[in-house]
């Protein structure tokens, strides 16, 4: 028998072998998502950023069994979340000892400033049990929370906020979005111009304070719902730096369909419209219109697909989700200019920071943003790259 690497077997060419292996890359997909998320459920990452952890002594210490506490961190090394080192002068009894990549040191630590951890806790939980229902969900053309979780609504905040415990880890994996994102996306404009700037549903005030930050010269609030503003007031107080300087980032409740919107230069629209059908889009944006001072404006933060609809695939990921979990879905450029001009918004500026969130930035039809305060209008300046501008 010839020597070498064996045929990839009868009738099945390297071509087929190389597609057959993707394909279950693809089908194993979600094992290596519950090896991350077991590992953060777990507190793996925490345990293994106090020192190198032994595998028995970590299942001793957590209560769990010693051969599912090897085999997990044995996967996490595998996946590169772990580093496996063998140690010097181990017996035959001694396993190795696994510390944190520099991938979990940053992103799974709890104490980490850019974990990710209730993000993907929250993933882990009602995102993975709805996900589960994907066919129901495209056979049907709608939401699987009652198959997933019990709770059947046509509002999807009434599932999302389920209970106080699912509430705050919403609010906490938002957070942990916007402590990676948010700056990058606040400063696709320069949004200076703007003296007072409201964020409405903007969550524990994560993006909020952001703002306050970017832009000191302006006054910021955010409008959520009473059971979120109470959440965000108890449970996530102000930054360090915000001490002893008063209250920065203001709380004000309301529902931004039906209650009075408080006057302001700007607003932000932070992952909201996705949520919603066009229709409720519409009525938002008009209700925001009409809420405007002169030469005010919206900043939308979306993840917009490309020109068809065709990607990035991480969007169309998304997109499921909002079919899954929502009412909305995600769209493209011009889907968002169609929404805004609808609602009364005549100019929209698309720009794309670094990261998974891009920045449209519409003025009232007949002003330029920003205009009456002697300043240079910020449609058109700042970070990031114009995709393109209707007048």
């Amino acid at each position: 028998m010839p020597r070498g690497r064996p045929a990839a077997g009868p009738g099945v060419s390297a071509r087929e072998e190389r597609g057959f292996r993707a394909l279950m890359d693809l089908a194993h997909g979600f094992m290596a998502s519950q090896v991350l998320f077991a590992g953060c459920a777990l507190g793996v990452f925490d345990a293994a950023a106090l020192g190198p952890v032994d595998a028995a002594a970590l299942a001793r210490s957590s209560g769990l069994s010693p051969r599912g506490t090897r085999l997990l961190l044995d996967a996490c090394a595998g996946l590169g979340l772990l580093r496996r080192r063998r140690r010097r002068g181990a017996g035959p009894g001694r396993g190795p000892a696994y510390t944190n990549s520099a991938l979990a040191s940053a992103f799974l630590v709890s104490g980490s400033p850019l974990s990710q951890r209730s993000l993907l806790l929250y993933l882990a939980g009602t995102t993975y049990l709805c996900w589960a229902r994907l066919a129901d969900g495209v056979r049907e053309g709608r939401s699987q929370y009652g198959r997933a979780v019990g709770v059947d609504t046509d509002d999807p905040f009434t599932a999302i906020y389920r209970s106080e415990a699912e509430r705050l880890l919403f609010m906490r994996g938002l957070q942990e979005t916007w402590s990676l994102c948010g700056g990058r996306v606040l400063a696709a404009f320069d949004l200076s111009p703007f003296r007072v700037i409201c964020d409405l549903g903007g969550g524990s005030g994560a993006l909020a304070r952001q703002a306050a930050r970017l832009y000191p010269g302006s006054e910021v609030t955010v409008f959520e719902t009473p059971e979120v503003a109470a959440a965000a007031r108890a449970h996530f107080p102000p930054p360090a730096d915000e001490e002893g300087v008063g209250p920065r980032v203001r709380f004000l409740s309301g529902d931004f369909f039906r209650s009075p919107l408080p006057p302001a230069d700007l607003y932000i629209l932070a992952r909201v419209l996705h949520d919603w059908a066009d229709a409720a889009c519409v009525a938002l944006l008009g209700r925001v219109r009409g809420a405007l001072r002169p030469g005010g404006a919206v900043l939308l933060v979306e993840s917009v697909l490309s020109p068809g609809g065709a990607g990035p695939t991480r969007t169309l990921l998304l997109s499921l989700t909002m079919l899954l979990q929502a009412r909305g879905r995600e769209r493209t450029e011009a889907e968002y200019r169609g929404l805004a001009a609808r609602a009364g918004f005549s100019r929209l500026r698309l720009r794309r920071p670094r990261g998974p969130y891009h920045a449209m930035m519409a003025a009232r039809g007949g002003e330029a943003a920003g205009a009456g305060r002697g300043a240079e209008s910020p449609v058109g300046r700042g970070a990031g790259s114009d995709v393109g501008d209707q007048e």
